[in-house]
């Protein structure tokens, strides 16, 4: 990463804006990948458990889009030639590292597609939604609060979840699946889909 990038989104680094003389867009790469970057790591969170490969997948697909740049149609939207770079590092990382990458079949894949294209329509809409989330997250009770968040924000699995927590791992289960459900019940009385 150059010097001059900044944290952005999420804990997440902006690729810089690069100075050029070509005209191909790269001056609005910046702004591109900004308005996408909660989205795209959500994307990449619901393909891949653990919170330093969405790390490091995350930076190769901005890495790669930058690279890629010049291929990039500007008649179409950025989001889903963004979220395809990603799809193709994520198999390539599964077909390297199988047991670390959540399982799905190309059924899954173009299901998260399709969702992340609806959200990707209004951009301020999904990070409305990130927000409400936010707020019922913060309600849950804590046990229920901490697991998830060692679950899917740190991507632990249920057995370092449990040691940490000092729970088993059917304990760890049964709050992950009460939380999960109590989060969808406060989304759906928000108004969240």
């Amino acid at each position: 990463m150059e010097a001059g990038a900044e944290q952005g989104v999420m804990g997440h680094r902006s690729v810089a804006t690069v100075e050029t003389d070509d005209h191909t867009g790269r001056e609005g790469f910046e702004i591109l990948a900004r308005e996408h970057a909660d989205m795209l790591v959500g994307f990449l969170r619901s393909l891949v458990a653990q919170a330093d490969v969405v790390d490091d997948l995350f930076q190769e697909t901005m890495l790669a889009a930058w690279r890629r740049l010049g291929d990039y149609d500007r008649a179409r939207a950025f989001g889903p030639w963004l979220r395809g770079i990603a799809t193709k590092l994520v198999l390539r990382h599964r077909a390297r590292h199988a047991r670390d990458v959540m399982r799905c079949d190309d059924a899954v894949l173009d299901a998260l597609e399709t969702r992340f294209q609806e959200a990707g329509a209004a951009p301020d809409a999904f990070r409305e939604t990130l927000d409400r989330l936010r707020t019922c997250l913060g309600r849950l009770p804590v046990k229920l609060r901490d697991a998830i968040r060692l679950a899917y924000e740190q991507g632990l699995r249920l057995r370092e979840v449990g040691k940490s927590m000092g729970a088993s791992e059917e304990a760890v289960k049964k709050r992950l699946q009460r939380g999960r459900r109590l989060l969808a019940e406060c989304l759906d009385s928000e108004g969240v889909s």
